[in-house]
């Protein structure tokens, strides 16, 4: 506790201790009861009367806060503590003294506790709850009140008894966990916007994941806004700045919040009459063991209790700003490279000597050629520039970032990379109209600025046979970014073009260091045709994933890959020449290092198709198990395997491992009855992270995989499934009355709710064909002795 804390906590007891003899307040009173869930377990709920202006603080506070509130029970053998002290939703607020955000309670506040019995005697239980309160001019100091908790007169639960109706599968213990809660409130910037505020209360260990999250990673929170007439949604939702870090398992950097995170959209409202707006909220929670299906939250925002705006939505949104400058630093900088790359090549790179040497020869004075040569640099980087912003401006920033995740627009960038790498490669040149050269020529002679303007039009002109190719796919790298993405990489791009003219109109005398004009020049250029070619087969590769043809599996795309880089060693060390390369008589060492550094690459890659993982191109080829055969070329692992002719309807053989598998309960059930083995559920999740380690670690073991492949159905029933249902088709939810399931995977998300009380991921249930249990399902398991152990024993107890 800091010196700050300890103030603050004396003077308000010095406070209240002046006004002490005047009145007692005892603003809070407590009331105990106990609802019994199961046979062992039971809720000691302890509820707090709040007398109105005052409020009672969350048992979560900051640290340098106030008193939070706290819950101690005596210890004994008697009964054990399940889980923390649960407590209800409450309210966030920017404390004025404390400066900092809390969460408190006005007017009743529950708090609930279970625990589990482990003395069938046992008919009292006491506790503690220390507290402190504060109304608006005065805090009292900590109070500590005696809790007591009569097991004997324990009413059995509502949501217990709820549930049972529910269940299926007879009595089963609740464990839906609930570790992120949502808050809202509303902040007022004037008479017309405000800022709808979504706080989410995450429990410790839990994180919840950003909004923006690369594909193949676990679920992004989302958030979904229903607006009456009149409201409109200014620029998007707005999150906290958060923690990053490298997932091993999916192998991306991913963005996530612990404890809290803040979420904020900025609205504006043109009918005086409306009151509410109404909003959902959809996202993912894990922690070191298990993961939460996706969940949808409804949240409602009351624009008639609002307080008044800190900042401006634009003000606060800076972890947002700092993220997306990032991006674009990163796509300035990839740009500015390549605007290297093609000076380098015969378009442009013997225009450097020709143009500097004209600025300084027809200036009256040195300093006049070095202003013109800027002015010419300039004016090369207006062009680019303006060609960005039109980009953005005819698609819309938007536009721009869901078009490159679209499956058509990745067929036709690889379309169009084939077709610049084969122009690179020496097949035909791609010129703009001679016209717009020879207009742009003769605007040149005008002389001044404008000439010197057109003049650096003509050069972009003339040079696009090199540069376009290069251009292209700057302009579609960015507009993966969206927003102002394609502008800045124009900047970069042209900057590197550009700086060179200024540089060497400043220092004439560099000129002579240039390497002359040659053959090399052409060789840049073939390699660059080389790399679009291998860069096509990224994006073809994705259109194949989202629509999964299984055309362009992992084995296929390295081996063109292999193939391609292949090839491109074999040119380099002169063993193939292309229509425009010069005679080669010696190759340069830079060539031949070049040539080496390549043909190295290429070796490294062949073990791909035995099932390396390349770490080094990972995010390039499809993953592991999009392939053939998911352990390489001609290699297959124990514990039996099924024939791929004997695959039953609705059946496939799920990689790695090659089990075979059902993604749908009726029709795995009623095959597991036909062949009398016993069922096996894997409630699973494509963004599970440790499914996938309970995958790759633990049913890999030869005893478990044996098991798994013999001796059970397996149903894998994935809870994140984005499947919709046919129109008109979508069933009633369950847990949700008034809505309908929004997918397949939320189906099998509330088919495990309802059934077995929990909601979280991996989970394994080992049933019969009458659905009964075999034995106690369960979680993560890394433990192999203990999993194979587990399916030992209810394949033990089925057959029995």
């Amino acid at each position: 506790m800091n010196f700050k804390k300890v103030f603050l906590l004396c003077l308000l007891a010095f406070s209240f201790s002046i006004n002490l003899s005047s009145q007692v307040f005892d603003p809070v009173t407590w009331e105990t009861k106990v609802k019994k869930v199961s046979n062992t377990e039971y809720d000691l709920i302890s509820t707090a009367t709040i007398d109105d202006g005052w409020h009672l603080y969350s048992q979560n506070v900051p640290e340098n806060g106030p008193i939070p509130t706290g819950f101690s029970f005596a210890n004994n053998n008697n009964f054990e503590l399940v889980g923390e002290t649960s407590e209800a939703e409450g309210e966030i607020v920017d404390d004025p003294v404390f400066q900092m955000k809390i969460k408190f309670f006005d007017h009743k506040a529950e708090f609930v506790q279970r625990i589990k019995v482990l003395n069938e005697e046992l008919s009292l239980v006491e506790g503690e709850v220390e507290f402190m309160v504060c109304d608006d001019q005065r805090c009292l100091p900590p109070t500590y009140i005696d809790l007591k908790f009569n097991l004997k007169e324990a009413k059995e639960s509502e949501s217990e008894t709820t549930s049972n109706t529910l269940t299926f599968g007879g009595d089963v213990e609740n464990k839906i966990l609930e570790p992120v809660k949502w808050h809202t409130s509303v902040e007022k910037i004037n008479t017309e916007e405000f800022i709808l505020v979504s706080i989410a209360t995450i429990d410790d260990d839990w994180k919840l994941y950003a909004q923006n999250i690369d594909e193949g990673g676990p679920i992004p929170t989302s958030f979904e806004y229903t607006l009456p007439d009149g409201v409109t949604l200014e620029g998007r939702t707005i999150e906290e700045k958060g923690e990053e870090s490298l997932d091993v398992v999916f192998d991306m950097e991913i963005k996530y919040f612990k404890n809290t995170a803040e979420f904020r959209q900025k609205i504006k409202v043109s009918n005086t009459e409306t009151t509410t707006v109404s909003g959902e909220v959809g996202f993912m929670a894990c922690n070191d063991t298990q993961c939460t299906a996706p969940t949808y939250v409804d949240l409602d925002y009351d624009l008639t209790k609002t307080v008044a705006a800190t900042s401006n939505i634009s003000e606060t949104s800076e972890s947002s700003d700092d993220e997306s400058s990032k991006g674009l630093w990163s796509i300035f900088i990839i740009a500015f490279f390549s605007g290297f790359v093609a000076l380098l090549t015969p378009c442009v790179f013997p225009m450097i000597p020709m143009t500097v040497s004209f600025f300084i020869k027809q200036s009256q004075s040195k300093a006049k050629g070095i202003r013109n040569a800027i002015i010419y640099g300039l004016s090369i980087i207006v062009i680019y520039v303006l060609l960005g912003t039109i980009i953005t401006a005819i698609f819309g920033a938007d536009a721009l970032n869901a078009l490159a995740t679209n499956v058509w627009f990745n067929v036709i960038f690889f379309l169009l990379l084939v077709v610049f790498a084969i122009s690179f490669l020496g097949a035909f040149e791609i010129v703009l109209p001679n016209s717009w050269a020879n207009k742009a020529d003769r605007q040149a002679d005008r002389g001044g600025l404008v000439g010197i303007f057109f003049m650096a039009l003509a050069l972009a002109i003339v040079s696009f046979s090199c540069t376009g190719p290069i251009v292209g796919t700057i302009l579609v790298e960015a507009a993966s970014k969206g927003g102002v993405a394609p502008v800045i990489g124009m900047l970069g791009f042209s900057t590197a073009i550009a700086l060179p003219f200024a540089l060497f109109a400043a220092f004439p005398g560099w000129l002579n260091t240039l390497p002359k004009s040659g053959g090399w020049l052409n060789t840049v250029k073939v390699v660059l045709g080389f790399l679009e070619l291998a860069l096509a087969f990224k994006f073809l590769s994705q259109a194949d994933l989202v629509l999964q043809l299984h055309f362009l599996e992992r084995e296929v795309f390295i081996a063109i890959w292999i193939a391609i880089f292949g090839t491109l060693s074999l040119y380099l060390f002169g063993k193939i020449q292309l229509p425009h390369d010069s005679p080669l008589k010696h190759i340069s060492v830079g060539r031949l290092l070049l040539g080496l550094l390549t043909l190295t690459f290429t070796v490294y890659m062949i073990p791909g198709l035995w099932g390396a993982p390349l770490k080094i191109i990972s995010a390039f080829p499809p993953p592991l198990d999009y392939s053939e055969s998911p352990y390489g070329v001609g290699n297959t692992r124990g514990g039996g395997s099924a024939s791929t002719t004997d695959i039953p309807e609705g059946a496939h053989l799920l990689a790695p491992h090659d089990i075979l598998a059902f993604n749908d309960y009726e029709t795995g059930l009623a095959y597991a009855k036909k062949v009398g083995k016993p069922v096996m559920l894997d409630f699973t999740g494509w963004a599970c992270v440790n499914c996938r380690k309970m995958e790759q670690n633990v049913w890999v073991d030869p005893s478990v995989l044996s098991k798994l492949k013999n001796d059970i159905v397996l149903i894998s029933l994935y809870v994140d499934e984005q499947i919709d249902f046919p129109e008109g088709e979508a069933p009633d939810s369950q847990l949700r009355p008034g809505k309908k399931l929004r997918n397949v995977g939320q189906k099998w998300s509330e088919f495990q709710t309802v059934r077995y009380k929990t909601n979280t991921q991996p989970y394994y249930v080992l049933m019969d064909h009458n659905e009964d249990n075999l034995n106690e399902p369960v979680a993560y398991t890394p433990d192999i002795e203990e999993y194979d152990a587990w399916l030992k024993e209810g394949i033990g107890n089925f057959k029995n």
